[in-house]
């Protein structure tokens, strides 16, 4: 029955949270204001700009929240011309594509972003498509992103597995109707599985993980 793989980019694919908390204090501190890591995980990761914009500057206008973040997204990818794919990455790419699988990233991130950080894993053209949220209607945590995957991929949410690290990226693959397994990166398993993740892994060489795709891939024979 598995027939799509549909994946997070930030701290999923790889661990960016750090060098965007970085890009944003040193912005931030600029301007005079101190940045926590405790604040970025409470109200930044994971979220599009223009929902961590409005919590940063609630009085400035929707054109001073985009040219920080376009500020802020460049300061990320001048932090990360190189990124080291999550472990087992590689292998579970390399099985989707010789199984015949629709991969898709589903992300929050700019496209801009996208684009530099599949390149700076090596990793650019190994997806079907790239669904960037705030090219739709909606993004995460509103299940909309996770939806158009599967209409891109023709898959249906039953036949498929999601992959997120954060609040509302769980909630979003996981109203979508997605099996969503999360990863540790940003937030406790705890949280995650609070979100609405159905298994919480460290990273992709897990074998509870692939035993999952195993009996998946095994329901269809």
């Amino acid at each position: 029955m598995l027939n799509a793989l549909l994946f997070d980019l930030d701290g999923t694919l790889t661990d960016t949270d750090k060098l965007h908390l970085l890009a944003m204090q040193q912005l931030l501190l600029e301007e005079g204001r101190v940045f926590t890591e405790e604040e970025f995980d409470a109200h930044v990761s994971g979220r599009a700009n223009a929902d961590l914009c409005r919590y940063l500057f609630p009085e400035r206008s929707v054109e001073e929240h985009q040219a920080f973040a376009d500020r802020k997204e460049a300061r990320f990818r001048a932090l990360s011309p190189r990124l080291q794919p999550t472990p087992g990455l590689p292998r579970l790419l390399a099985h989707g594509e010789a199984a015949g699988l629709g991969m898709a990233v589903v992300t929050n991130a700019p496209r801009a972003n996208a684009e530099h950080m599949l390149a700076a894993m090596g990793m650019a053209g190994r997806f079907r498509h790239i669904l960037v949220a705030e090219e739709l209607p909606c993004a995460k945590p509103d299940p909309l992103p996770y939806l158009t995957g599967l209409e891109r991929l023709q898959a249906r949410a039953e036949y498929a597995l999601a992959f997120e690290d954060s609040i509302p990226g769980v909630t979003a693959a996981s109203k979508a109707g997605i099996f969503t397994v999360g990863l540790t990166t940003s937030q406790r398993p705890e949280v995650l599985l609070a979100a609405g993740a159905q298994l919480v892994v460290e990273d992709f060489t897990d074998a509870r993980l692939w035993a999952l795709i195993e009996r998946m891939s095994a329901q269809a024979q």
